[in-house]
């Protein structure tokens, strides 16, 4: 499937300072499929070793971890050359062999010439105890995939261009709105796996079907999830890993979505859970949001440690997470309304992540909470994220008016209304990714 990160591989590539890479992100995201795509296209040859399905590479790296007495090893056992100038090697699921990963320092080295590319579970290179290449290796996080590469995979280019171009001079007509809409209920329900995906298009002309198919996929990954969890969490307690991540839709229905450690575990505080948080969090498994007091810049000096919300990496498994049946999503005339707006919440924050993998935050008040907050050159913009194609604007208009904020967004079932002269911005759910549009 086409994945809009591949841009960013072919920007490696041809980067003058150029470093090992290592495509991180959590399981069954696509990233061994999408490094081999652009090995065979890019590359003369593609070397490749997987230390999950042969153990035995792992005994590469013992000893001395030069380069070339690495690649030496490398083409005996794949019975092949190396030509370091125009050739790739990918090392896959690096986190099951932790001498290949510090080995990288030395490639960076020693041979910047070679293109070196890793895949690796971020539960596994997050935490792993071996020596990390501090500095000497390129980063780039795949996620699942956005509503955007949704429509690639749907074959929809035509809604693909639509929302690309679109700027905020431009109206919708309401029957590409109700369109895309549609298939955004599609989107929620099977979410943004490559292979939950792949299971949807090659049933989707009977949704029924379909649709309990891709729950089946989805119930798959999380249990593999649950199972990684006492594989990778050596310094964390692994049921409560369990009991964390089990927690999040419940975390999510409630209309406060602020994050409450005592309905995770009984009698449970936020120091005890801290390390879960923090280990599902640099795993990619869950968004954490930061609770801001103030619209003042920077936002992390108003935090608290103990505020903050918590969203799943991907919007399909939090409907099968949740146990939330196909049919209540798809067949909800409000949509939107279902699990208290969480869906939505959830959406928007996977595609704001997707978009720019800075930290989010939100804002909370004495008596307003604002849903997102995001700095863009130097102001502040208050963003509000409703369930239904109505509501107050309370908060938004509390923060915009104490913070001075240019315009006021809500993202919304909505269509697309721009109002520069009372500065209220209105996007459909759909075009999250486009904020600020131009």
């Amino acid at each position: 499937m086409k994945r809009t990160a591949y841009k960013k591989l072919i920007n490696w590539k041809n980067s003058s300072d150029r470093k090992p890479l290592i495509l991180k992100g959590a399981r069954q995201v696509g990233k061994t499929y999408l490094l081999n795509e652009f090995g065979k296209k890019e590359f003369q040859k593609i070397h490749y070793l997987n230390f999950q399905k042969t153990k035995e590479l792992g005994n590469i790296f013992e000893g001395d971890l030069s380069p070339v007495r690495i690649l030496e090893l490398v083409e005996v056992v794949l019975d092949s050359s190396v030509d370091i100038q125009r050739d790739v090697v990918f090392f896959d699921e690096i986190q099951d062999c932790p001498r290949a990963l510090t080995s990288l320092k030395y490639f960076c080295e020693d041979m910047p010439e070679l293109a070196l590319v890793c895949a690796g579970s971020l539960l596994g290179v997050v935490h792993s105890d071996s020596a990390f290449p501090v500095g000497k290796v390129s980063f780039l996080h795949l996620h699942p995939m956005s509503f955007m590469e949704f429509l690639i995979a749907l074959g929809d280019t035509r809604s693909l261009k639509y929302i690309t171009d679109i700027t905020k001079k431009d109206k919708i007509p309401l029957i590409i709105h109700n369109h895309l809409m549609e298939l955004l209920k599609e989107y929620f329900i099977v979410g943004g796996m490559p292979e939950v995906v792949s299971v949807y298009i090659q049933n989707r002309k009977n949704k029924n079907s379909g649709f309990e198919k891709v729950r089946a996929k989805q119930n798959e990954l999380i249990t593999a999830y649950m199972g990684d969890f006492s594989k990778y969490s050596v310094k964390v307690k692994s049921n409560e890993i369990v009991s964390l991540f089990e927690a999040i839709p419940a975390q999510l229905a409630k209309e406060n979505k602020k994050f409450i450690s005592s309905k995770v575990i009984s009698g449970g505080r936020f120091s005890k859970l801290r390390s879960s948080i923090d280990w599902l969090t640099g795993a990619g498994l869950i968004i954490k949001v930061k609770i801001a007091n103030s619209g003042e810049l920077p936002f992390s000096a108003f935090t608290m440690e103990n505020r903050f919300k918590l969203y799943l990496f991907d919007v399909g498994l939090l409907g099968a997470l949740g146990g939330l049946s196909p049919k209540a999503v798809y067949m909800q005339n409000n949509l939107f309304a279902t699990f208290k707006g969480a869906f939505c919440e959830n959406f928007v924050a996977q595609e704001f992540m997707y978009t720019d993998s800075a930290p989010l935050y939100a804002w909370a008040g004495n008596t307003s909470e604002v849903e997102f907050i995001k700095e863009n050159d130097g102001d502040v913009y208050p963003i509000e994220v409703k369930a239904g194609l109505s509501g107050k604007l309370k908060s938004l208009n509390v923060f915009s008016q104490k913070y001075n904020s240019p315009y006021r967004t809500r993202i919304s079932g909505r269509n697309l209304e721009i109002n520069d002269s009372v500065g209220m911005h209105s996007y459909p759910l759909y075009l999250a990714f486009k904020f600020p549009l131009k």
